[in-house]
């Protein structure tokens, strides 16, 4: 009988100083028949529903998008997260991730839809009563009922819980009054059911159900925004408008548990989405610069194209070798916890919390890799481009939301090294040992042993990476033990360990899910495709991570500890030297071949 191997799965924030392995990752090469049926359900629809309709989507016309989400719940795509006792489909984590990996391809009519299911739909899930599941879940699964979420106010955005919106319990002690403002309500248009945040007693941040037609709600106008048109965004006022004391949500004060635990998988989600987006803007520049003729050649064999379409593929599939492994991550945590005996909305709000820092990097990462990508889309179609004839303006200016969304990408930076260093601190993971390792082993002598095996230099120099994270915030955080600086008011320095810190996650990501793909032979493309793809993004990020490593270094050090420090920044950062613009025209011309992305 075959023994199954037991695999110990990295803790969250782990990633920073140990290693992982092949096994502990998925990839979209994994994806059986059914998974893949399932795929090609949610591109039917896209094809179906919303490109045909995507001028009525941007003008908000004859309720065009609450129709969209009432054919998504059709066809189950509301509730494949929601537990089966709701009338969910209860998939598994890397079935959802493929399905918001493929849905967010149609814009920003898929906007509502992240809304209504991830931040409209989680809280209940996490922290309602079974009255308030069971009253709302089933509509909300059949899209009977849309759900919205309210949070935002004019005073109170990044710092969500100075939120002034007030909950009085009434003399009877049986209601409660809300009075206040929220804005950047999207869904508000035509939501029915909307998560409130309000202070309870003043001060105590809590969380509340209130429905559309309760009396005392208004609505402002639609937000003339400058993308997700389609998208409806709405400030929503209430003025004493009275609920009942059931529809608290949560704890009286536990607000922020609501909020954050729902906000991590809302920026896992996020970055599944912007990824689909990137890989069709791809698509459409690829497209044209092949039937661009300039100079009587397709304008597709310009050296400067081949770089343009070549590094947004290396930076499409580095993002979604990033996204699985998360993906994965998540699906082996909610199932271990449980078998422990939780239930199913506990195991994944669990799940979320522990990877709450690769939930963060996925955002991040993954926005900017849409930002990049669709940039791009718009200068290789040059004019045609800026025309909003054509679907890349509309991508590059749906785009930009993104990285303010769930978290503006400057909070999300600074949120991962924070929690890292709490976890840290709390004995969650030890960084204090392997951190006062890589300081003795600065004081020795280099090894000079050539790296070995198949991907030796990428592993070597990932190896490397982490050592500058634990170099840099080793550093920062023994500066901030002796009172010598305060981390609080340092925040180009945690900026940069954040971008340490995703360039060395996504590195690895890619590197396994490559290595993976050797031991398997499930190569797409030709395997000199994905060989020069790695050294591509090593090589770039080996030097981006000597840069901002030396920029925090030198912002809190002098004399001989800055020479100490700068010396051992380019001890670990010797990537071998590759002939960088080769290895992007390998790309480029899988990209060429492949209209588009080619993996």
């Amino acid at each position: 009988m075959e023994t199954k191997k037991t695999i110990t799965a990295l803790k969250g924030g782990e990633f920073v100083i140990k290693d992982s392995t092949t096994e502990e990752i998925f990839t979209p090469e994994q994806f059986d028949e059914e998974q893949l049926m399932i795929r090609d359900m949610v591109n039917d629809f896209i094809d179906a529903e919303i490109t045909p309709n995507i001028a009525a989507i941007e003008k908000q016309k004859d309720n065009i998008v609450p129709k969209i989400l009432d054919k998504a719940a059709e066809l189950g795509l509301l509730g494949t997260h929601m537990p089966t006792q709701y009338g969910g489909m209860q998939m598994d984590t890397n079935t959802n991730t493929l399905i918001n990996s493929t849905i967010g391809r149609g814009g920003s009519a898929l906007v509502s839809y992240a809304a209504h299911t991830g931040i409209g739909m989680l809280p209940l899930l996490y922290f309602g009563t079974d009255f308030l599941k069971e009253k709302f879940l089933p509509k909300l699964i059949t899209g009977e009922y849309k759900a919205a979420y309210c949070l935002t106010e004019p005073t109170s955005g990044s710092d969500a819980l100075s939120a002034k919106t007030t909950a009085v319990l009434s003399d009877d002690g049986e209601h409660y009054i809300i009075n206040g403002q929220k804005m950047w309500i999207t869904n508000a248009g035509f939501a029915d059911v909307f998560t409130v945040f309000a202070q309870v007693d003043g001060n105590k941040f809590t969380g509340f159900i209130i429905e559309r037609n309760t009396p005392g709600i208004t609505f402002g106008a639609e937000e003339d925004k400058l993308g997700i048109k389609g998208s409806s965004t709405r400030q929503v006022f209430f003025e004493n408008v009275k609920i009942p004391k059931a529809n608290l949500l949560g704890e009286i004060g536990k607000g922020h548990l609501i909020a954050f635990n729902v906000l991590n998988i809302g920026r896992f989600k996020l970055g599944l989405l912007t990824l689909s987006g990137a890989i069709e803007a791809l698509k459409v520049g690829a497209t044209y610069a092949n039937e661009r003729i300039q100079f009587k050649v397709p304008i597709s064999t310009f050296g400067a194209i081949k770089y343009k379409l070549a590094e947004q593929a290396i930076q499409c599939f580095t993002a979604e070798s990033t996204n699985y492994r998360v993906s994965n991550m998540l699906q082996n945590q909610e199932h271990e916890l449980l078998n422990s005996g939780l239930s199913y909305a506990e195991a994944k709000m669990q799940a979320a919390e522990e990877y709450a820092i690769e939930c963060s990097i996925v955002k991040v990462y993954a926005s900017e890799v849409l930002d990049y990508v669709v940039d791009e889309t718009v200068q290789i179609l040059g004019g045609m481009g800026y025309s909003e004839e054509h679907p890349a303006a509309r991508a590059y200016r749906d785009a930009r939301i993104n990285r303010i969304f769930e978290g503006t990408n400057e909070i999300n930076r600074l949120l991962m090294v924070d929690m890292l260093l709490k976890r840290a601190m709390k004995g969650k993971i030890d960084i204090v040992g392997p951190a006062w390792a890589v300081q003795k082993e600065l004081a020795s002598m280099p090894s000079f042993a050539k790296a070995e095996g198949p991907y030796g230099e990428e592993k070597k120099a990932l190896s490397n990476f982490k050592k500058i994270i634990l170099l840099v915030a080793g550093a920062a955080a023994k500066k901030q033990m002796d009172k010598e600086i305060n981390l609080e008011h340092e925040q180009e320095v945690l900026m940069n360990v954040a971008d340490i810190m995703i360039d060395t996650f996504a590195a690895e990501s890619l590197l396994l899910r490559i290595e993976k793909l050797a031991q398997t032979n499930a190569f797409k493309a030709d395997k000199a495709v994905y060989d020069a793809l790695l050294k591509v993004v090593f090589y770039d990020y080996n030097d981006h991570i000597a840069k901002v490593a030396k920029d925090a270094i030198v912002s809190f050090n002098d004399g001989d500890m800055l020479k100490t420090f700068m010396m051992g920044i380019k001890r670990y950062t010797k990537y071998p030297t590759v002939n960088i613009k080769e290895m992007r025209r390998t790309v480029a011309e899988a990209v060429i071949a492949a209209n588009g992305y080619p993996f």
